[in-house]
């Protein structure tokens, strides 16, 4: 098998480093195509994993959307150069295109339920798609597979990953001290136009609330002022083995919130929109929403955060035990349809 893998957002290289290697080892030959998003392609090199960028993140929606135009025309040519048997993306659109416009099978993952542009203009092309159980949009009828748990269990399936103590320790963590993750996003995604970050205040009664623990501030594009002291620039190829180390999580990043609750480490998600899967974390105990008219309280409710974790580690077992290895499944779709695709 030759599949095309599709890697449009720093995520994506974790969610899809464990099946590229998968599918190595199984002797199938991995195409990866990139896009010049932040520090996509610089994980892509310090994992080994040669790509091909074709195309530069667009700003604003107008942006986007030449920048999806001139994706779908690159990769295109190179489809028809390299001729792959099935193509994966997280998100998908290009691939869905590219996919319908010359017959080969594209497998989509996707679990941000509330991007209904990117929702509408991929789903009509796509081949497959899955997609979180707790899931709460449109899908692709006949066509879609809901799994339990998030896509974290690709990346940080507790069979696969473990943070290591000593990589922590060498990223800032204070063994003599409470830590905790912030992570401030950049808001220019399709999804993230018209929205906003938080304020300076804020910011600041976060730092207050938080007293003497250690912060690890990641931020995408300038943080407001009173995080600037705390500012992480360490290795980016290590920062799960910080944030897993971490007593606990603060951040306008959803992924990041789901990420820390998958390597068992509480958080507060403090984001405008409580997507699906967010949504089912929360219920089951392992993630906290602070939305945008709660944000008053966001230092108090960090701060109770890490205070208690009582009732976490027993529902964050019964979680992990529910769900399967996502990247076990992502190989298993790509083999089945690229086998279909052959036989067609």
């Amino acid at each position: 098998m030759h599949s095309l893998v599709e890697i449009v957002h720093p995520a994506d290289v974790l969610f899809f480093l464990r099946p590229i290697r998968m599918m190595e080892e199984r002797g199938h030959r991995v195409t990866v195509v990139s896009r010049e998003k932040d520090v996509a392609g610089a994980l892509l090199d310090r994992f080994g994993i040669a790509h091909t960028p074709i195309s530069r993140q667009g700003r604003g929606l107008a942006g986007l959307g030449i920048e999806l135009v001139r994706r779908d025309f690159a990769l295109y040519r190179h489809v028809r150069r390299d001729r792959p048997d099935v193509m994966l993306g997280f998100g998908g659109v290009a691939i869905s295109h590219v996919g319908w416009a010359t017959g080969i099978p594209s497998l989509v993952i996707y679990d941000t339920d509330k991007a209904g542009l990117q929702i509408r203009i991929a789903w009509p092309f796509l081949s497959a798609l899955i997609v979180p159980e707790d899931w709460q949009g449109a899908v692709a009828r006949g066509r879609t597979e809901r799994l339990a748990g998030t896509k974290d269990l690709s990346y940080f399936h507790p069979s696969a990953f473990r943070p290591d103590p000593d990589r922590a320790r060498a990223q800032g963590l204070a063994p003599d001290r409470p830590n905790v993750f912030v992570r401030m996003v950049r808001w220019s995604a399709n999804h993230d136009i018209g929205k906003r970050g938080w304020s300076e205040e804020e910011a600041s009664a976060l730092v207050a609330a938080l007293g003497e623990a250690k912060l690890h501030v990641s931020a995408e594009a300038e943080p407001p002022s009173p995080l600037h002291p705390h500012l992480w620039r360490g290795d980016p190829t290590a920062v799960h083995h910080l944030l897993g180390c971490c007593d606990a999580y603060v951040g306008e990043s959803a992924t990041m919130a789901c990420e820390a609750a998958t390597m068992g480490v509480p958080a507060l998600y403090a984001g405008e929109d409580l997507w699906g899967y967010v949504a089912g974390l929360g219920r089951r105990g392992l993630v906290e929403w602070c939305p945008p008219a709660a944000r008053a309280e966001l230092g108090p409710r960090a701060a109770a955060l890490l205070a208690d974790r009582s009732d976490f580690d027993a529902a964050h077992q019964c979680w992990l035990a529910k769900a399967p290895d996502w990247s076990e499944v992502v190989v298993q779709r790509a083999e089945r349809l690229a086998a279909r695709s052959r036989r067609a």
